[in-house]
């Protein structure tokens, strides 16, 4: 786990009921426009369509109105780390596909023990990206 700043995931209550998956929707939970724009410009040619938040508190609320086929998570938000919150997303949401996007190299056997199925350290290969996107979300 990681020290700083945390959300209590505990006091995240579920609200409103969620939406079925949709079939071309990622979810970005990224406080960086620019890597939202980058990856949106990947992204764009394949199928996918991209909805954008900057913080674990906002992906909670998306979350419970709607189902994407995939979370693009940061690791240092500003309420939090996204390695914990992988934790409580694959409780809540056990078949959602998580891709974590960090600039911290360490962070890749956490994340991936924690639940994610995907790493990529910053700055990753855009290409590389794409493809294990497509293939992981075929």
């Amino acid at each position: 786990m990681c020290s700083g700043p945390i959300i209590n995931l505990k006091d995240m209550k579920e609200t409103s009921k969620q939406e079925p998956a949709v079939d071309n929707k990622i979810l970005v939970v990224d406080d960086d426009g620019q890597m939202g724009l980058v990856l949106d410009l990947v992204l764009h040619e394949s199928r996918f369509e991209l909805d954008y938040v900057n913080d674990l508190l906002s992906a909670d609320e998306y979350l419970k109105k709607q189902q994407p086929l995939a979370v693009i998570l940061d690791n240092k938000l500003p309420d939090g780390y996204g390695l914990d919150f992988i934790v409580y997303l694959k409780q809540r949401y056990p078949a959602l596909k998580i891709i974590m996007i960090s600039g911290f190299g360490l962070a890749r056997e956490a994340a991936l023990e924690n639940g994610a199925d995907m790493f990529f350290e910053k700055p990753f290969d855009l290409n590389e990206f794409n493809e294990a996107i497509n293939t992981l979300l075929k």
